[in-house]
């Protein structure tokens, strides 16, 4: 597991061109805590084996209790990137440390309206839709 410290936080905070606002949008049970998820296992906070059944953002007794986001949730991720990875990035940068801070949104209609004040917040959006085929 990753030790993050507050102090920890504040000097990464300092380095602006390297902190990232993400919100993750999506209708119900389109993965969105799933998701959330894999990216705190990616940060070294849960293990892989439990992502998805963790649901890290879901913090209220009724999220739990009906498997559903109903309360827009951040937390704050360390990420620190190989060289090889930004060897092509052209952005500006200070390092290869990141601060991610992710917001998991409630998928249903009836929680819209915390998803609109959310969305003021963020510098990337992800919207995950789901692809249907047909044979």
């Amino acid at each position: 597991m990753v030790k993050f410290t507050a102090e920890e936080r504040r000097r990464i905070m300092d380095m602006k061109h390297n902190i990232c606002n993400m919100f993750v949008i999506a209708h119900v049970d389109h993965g969105k805590s799933t998701l959330t998820d894999s990216l705190v296992a990616a940060a070294r906070i849960i293990a892989q084996e439990v992502t998805g059944d963790v649901r890290m953002t879901d913090t209220l007794q009724d999220e739990a209790e009906r498997g559903i986001t109903i309360k827009s949730t951040g937390i704050s991720l360390y990420y620190e990137m190989i060289e090889e990875s930004l060897k092509h990035y052209k952005g500006e940068r200070s390092g290869n440390e990141y601060l991610i801070n992710l917001i998991d949104s409630p998928g249903h209609v009836d929680f819209s309206y915390l998803e609109e004040k959310s969305l003021k917040l963020t510098t990337l959006i992800w919207k995950l839709t789901l692809k249907l085929t047909t044979s």
